[in-house]
């Protein structure tokens, strides 16, 4: 059964920063793209990352990029997202997804990925940045 479970959310001042990490389960990582995704409430999807397989390529959204870095481990099959320089408009629920692959050409006004197309479905973890 695929899982993810992410986790590492918290509530943090503006200019803070925060770790997120995912973990997933059956299935083989190395295989698949991977990427972060957000959504508040009444608010759209945004896809914000993407990491290709092997060798690792990362993709940002322009909303996050230079802010945020990701990275995943294969071996322990988890991905992470650190995130600097928080704003306020960075508050919502983080979730990761597997795609089959990042596209290509990436756009990085493009919020539609990653799109899950492999799998997603974790609760999410929240973020707050509030002062």
């Amino acid at each position: 059964q695929v899982q993810f479970v992410e986790s590492g959310g918290g509530s943090v001042q503006p200019g803070g920063s925060l770790r997120l990490s995912c973990e997933t389960s059956g299935f083989t990582l190395d295989y698949y793209a991977m990427g972060w995704f957000r959504q508040a409430p009444g608010k759209e999807r945004e896809g914000i990352s993407c990491i290709t397989g092997s060798p690792a390529r990362t993709y940002y959204a322009n909303s996050v990029k230079g802010l945020f870095t990701m990275s995943r481990d294969n071996r322990r099959k988890k991905l992470y997202l650190q995130m600097n320089s928080l704003k306020p408009e960075d508050s919502s629920v983080y979730h990761c997804a597997a795609d089959h692959m990042c596209p290509r050409p990436w756009r990085e006004d493009d919020r539609r990925y990653p799109s899950g197309d492999f799998g997603s479905g974790g609760q999410g973890t929240q973020v707050t940045v509030s002062s």
